[in-house]
């Protein structure tokens, strides 16, 4: 079976419609919050997608079909003085996991903020993820704080 990993076209009506419905399945892992998409979000999060010009997406395909996917927004740092790349969402559906898809799709999202002259890549991640930190420990993600009491924040410097 062949993966490949591709950007998404967030102009196009039919790749956002499809970020949806990866955002959902993402949504209802227990590692998104478990309960899907509010029917808000399911209703408006497309023609929010097309109104944000700093999204920008990737999708991964199995023979073609959407097994995973990494939406990320470009942010900026007062630290640095630069944009950088805020990893908002990384997922991989339960029946591909373990074969390092989430591995793949967190290096394209690192080489893409590099091709933008991003400073660094910054995400938030469970606590109860342990699967999710080493991953992101192991390719260099540093944890840099918390977010309220429910997050811990990572951060990879790009510069």
């Amino acid at each position: 079976m062949s993966i490949t990993i591709r950007q998404m076209d967030l102009t196009d009506a039919a790749e956002r419609d499809l970020l949806v419905r990866l955002t959902d399945a993402y949504a209802h892992d227990p590692m998104g919050g478990g309960e899907g998409l509010s029917d808000y979000a399911r209703t408006h999060l497309a023609d929010a997608v097309a109104a944000h010009p700093g999204l920008f997406a990737f999708v991964a395909e199995q023979d073609g079909e959407p097994v995973g996917h990494a939406l990320c927004i470009t942010g900026f740092s007062s630290f640095y003085a630069a944009p950088n790349c805020n990893l908002h969402d990384l997922s991989v559906l339960p029946k591909v996991r373990g074969q390092g898809l989430g591995r793949r799709l967190l290096q394209v999202v690192e080489a893409e903020a590099r091709q933008r002259r991003l400073c660094k890549v910054v995400l938030e991640v469970r606590p109860d993820n342990a699967i999710g930190q080493a991953l992101y420990g192991s390719e260099g993600f540093e944890l840099s704080g918390l977010c309220g009491q429910a997050y811990l924040m990572m951060e990879k410097p790009l510069v």
